[in-house]
């Protein structure tokens, strides 16, 4: 094994969520006054918290959150990652891991009930157990901060620069490098992702599967 751990970045990595995600998003914030596109959405939203979201609607497009919408959008979030499903070959790479000893944590900018509720819907809750971070955990300072990535090296006990964590956005990737680990590029989940951006951006590589991600890591 060529790294003392395995950090993971969760939606579009291990579990399958940013389109079904993009879909809930845009139909609702039609039904509340803005019409945003697919792709309009996954550039603004992949990678980012909802808070930055939010702020880029309102200054792009003059448009403000209501406490309706707020509530519409939970409830049909809750409802669409009941059912998400994992990123092909993702509980095989954690069960790989775990059986090579070989420690791994999530870093997400999930909100903490969301992250939870993905992670349970495509079951890999019980092997990620205690490891899986999001924002609330560093005080609110998801990523492109490195906090979170160095947040979940210290929690596993590990040097954060003999770490990899693996990612689809350039800003994951951002907090990832930015906090000393090594970068490498995820293309295997169902949206489509900018490998040239990656890797102009300082990912090592890119991957397009769990079983080449197996391949290279050596498990």
């Amino acid at each position: 094994m060529i790294f003392d751990a395995v950090l993971f970045d969760m939606d579009g990595v291990l579990v399958d969520s940013e389109v079904v995600s993009g879909q809930v998003w845009v139909q609702t914030l039609g039904d509340y006054g803005l019409t945003l596109d697919h792709g309009d959405y996954m550039a603004r939203a992949v990678g980012h918290t909802a808070s930055n979201l939010y702020a880029s609607l309102e200054r792009d497009h003059a448009w403000k959150r209501t406490p309706e919408f707020e509530h519409a959008l939970t409830q049909r979030l809750a409802e669409a990652f009941a059912k998400v499903e994992e990123v092909p070959g993702a509980q095989q790479i954690l069960k790989a891991l775990k059986a090579a000893g070989v420690p791994f944590a999530v870093a997400s900018n999930s909100t903490r009930d969301k992250l939870q509720l993905k992670l349970k819907a495509t079951g890999l809750a019980e092997l990620l157990g205690a490891h899986a971070y999001d924002p609330s955990t560093v005080s609110g300072l998801g990523k492109p901060l490195p906090d979170l990535y160095l947040h979940a090296a210290e929690q596993l006990g590990v040097d954060i620069q003999r770490c990899v964590v693996v990612e689809d956005s350039l800003s994951g990737l951002a907090a990832g490098l930015s906090a000393g680990a090594t970068g490498w590029g995820f293309a295997g989940g169902g949206h489509q992702v900018d490998a040239d951006a990656l890797l102009e951006a300082g990912a090592e590589r890119v991957v397009n599967s769990h079983a080449e991600l197996r391949q290279l890591l050596g498990i």
